[in-house]
């Protein structure tokens, strides 16, 4: 009988607050897990975990036109019809301005045009020295980034059945739009990875608002946490005064900058208090997901 998967989404307000550091170093700890990078704006978890690309794919997703110019007659009735102006006399002169809506194809009196599905990225699956890791690069103007995202854990999710994994470790998009969203549908728990300052207790409560409505439990990493004792004071009574889990403090280290210029985690470290620090952390993570399991 296959293993629950269970996954947990690594996710934060905004960009620069160490959630892919942090996820990083979560990755050179946790033993049979499977890793999915859902930021597919800018993937970048596999520069720190030295992977080997294995496989690939291409996304589809939405429509664009085809024109074939020989059957053309130059009537320039899509242009008339097209409320984007994106096409003119039969040549597609906006091409990101189309939205595929499909008038010109309905309209065109020879059937020049026609509709074909739209490349709008690829996936990929690195086999990394801490295990596989899924991630997807999205093409430039591309919407529909929460398909894609959805794509990439449904690939990491099957690679972790076929592995035998018990977790699926995500680093998640930031804020708290259609990728963040598609990231958190189907995860066990949320970790957000914050900042001890004033944007970063804003962005949190924004996640916080975003977790309940999807009844997700939510844990919280202070990262940085002894950059600024009065915010990190501020957050701490904000997770108490709200059933919060802070599920560990991260002290601010130059390793994690040195690390990531070297492309490698900060983990093994020999800051002892660092180390501890992280061990702490993924303690507490994984005995919060022992009780998801069984509630």
């Amino acid at each position: 009988m296959a293993v629950p998967v269970k996954e947990i989404v690594v996710v934060s307000g905004k960009g620069g607050t160490g959630k892919t550091s942090i996820t990083g170093a979560l990755a050179a700890i946790i033993p049979n897990k499977v890793m999915a990078d859902c930021d597919v704006d800018a993937a970048n978890l596999q520069l720190i975990l030295d992977g080997e690309k294995v496989d690939s794919g291409s996304f589809e997703s939405g429509w664009e036109i085809q024109i074939n110019r020989e059957a053309c007659i130059g009537c320039n009735k899509c242009g008339l019809l097209c409320r984007f102006s994106a096409i003119e006399n039969g040549v597609l002169t906006a091409p990101l301005l189309c939205e595929g809506c499909g008038v010109c194809t309905d309209f065109c009196p020879t059937g020049a045009i026609t509709m074909r599905r739209k490349a709008a990225g690829t996936w990929e699956v690195w086999q990394t020295s801490r295990g596989l890791l899924v991630n997807a690069n999205l093409g430039v103007a591309i919407e529909n980034s929460g398909k894609l995202v959805s794509k990439v854990k449904a690939v990491a999710r099957s690679l972790g059945r076929q592995q035998q994994s018990s977790l699926l470790l995500t680093d998640g998009p930031p804020g708290i739009g259609c990728p963040a969203i598609a990231a958190l549908t189907g995860a066990t728990l949320a970790l957000a990875v914050v900042e001890p300052t004033i944007s970063a207790l804003h962005d949190l409560q924004r996640l916080h608002g975003l977790t309940r409505h999807f009844r997700l439990p939510l844990l919280v990493c202070l990262n940085k946490s002894d950059l600024h004792e009065g915010m990190r004071q501020q957050i701490q009574n904000w997770c108490a005064d709200n059933d919060v889990v802070l599920a560990g403090e991260i002290p601010y280290r130059e390793e994690f900058r040195e690390a990531l210029k070297a492309g490698h985690t900060v983990v093994p470290t020999e800051d002892r208090l660092l180390g501890d620090a992280l061990n702490c952390l993924w303690k507490n993570i994984a005995g919060r997901l022992e009780q998801a399991s069984k509630a």
